[in-house]
C-alpha cells in the first residue's frame, strides 16, 4: 500500500469536488491538518472515515487503497460489510475507553487512599500498621497494570 499514491488520489478527488482541505475537514469532523496529512501520505484515515470518503467521492475503497481509480463502483454488500466492520471497531474503541475511565478512576481513589494512609502511619507514631498503606499501594499498581493492558491494543508503533 503506497500512502503517497493514496494521498495523491485523495487530493485529486477533493479538488474534483471543488473543496478546500478546511471544507473537507469540516464535513468529516476532523482537523484541516488531518486532511493535509492524508493527502501527503503521512497518515491514513481511520477505517470508518475511509468508508465515508469512498461513499462521498463515489469510489470503491479498493480504489482509494490502490491509489488509483477503477471503472466499476463499490458493491452495496461490500459497502455494508465494511460499514459493519467500522461500526464494530468503533464499538470496541468505546468499550476500551469506558474501561480506561473506570480503571483510572479506581486507580486515583486507591492512590488518594494510599497517600492518606501514609500520612496517618507517619503521624501515628507506630499506632497504625504500615499495611494500611501498602495494600492500597499494591492495588493502585494493579490498576495501573490493568490500564496499560487495556491500552496496549490502541497504541501504534511506527516501523522503520
Amino acid at each position: 500500500m503506497d500512502q503517497a499514491k493514496i494521498g495523491t488520489l485523495l487530493k485529486e478527488l477533493r479538488k474534483e469536488k471543488n473543496l478546500t482541505q478546511e471544507q473537507l475537514a469540516e464535513k468529516f469532523n476532523v482537523a484541516a491538518r488531518t486532511v493535509s496529512r492524508w493527502e501527503t501520505g503521512s497518515n491514513m484515515p481511520d477505517l470508518s472515515v475511509l468508508v465515508e470518503l469512498a461513499d462521498f467521492y463515489d469510489v470503491e475503497i479498493r480504489e482509494i487503497l490502490d491509489g488509483e481509480r477503477k471503472s466499476e463502483s463499490m458493491e452495496k454488500e461490500e459497502k455494508e460489510t465494511l460499514l459493519r466492520i467500522a461500526e464494530y471497531a468503533d464499538q470496541q474503541k468505546r468499550k476500551a475507553i469506558l474501561r480506561a475511565v473506570i480503571l483510572f478512576s479506581l486507580e486515583m481513589i486507591c492512590c488518594g487512599y494510599t497517600i492518606a494512609m501514609v500520612i496517618m502511619v507517619l503521624k501515628g507514631g507506630g499506632q497504625i500498621s504500615a499495611g494500611y498503606a501498602v495494600v492500597p499501594a499494591l492495588i493502585t499498581i494493579a490498576f495501573s497494570v490493568l490500564l496499560a493492558f487495556n491500552a496496549k491494543d490502541y497504541v501504534t508503533y511506527k516501523q522503520k
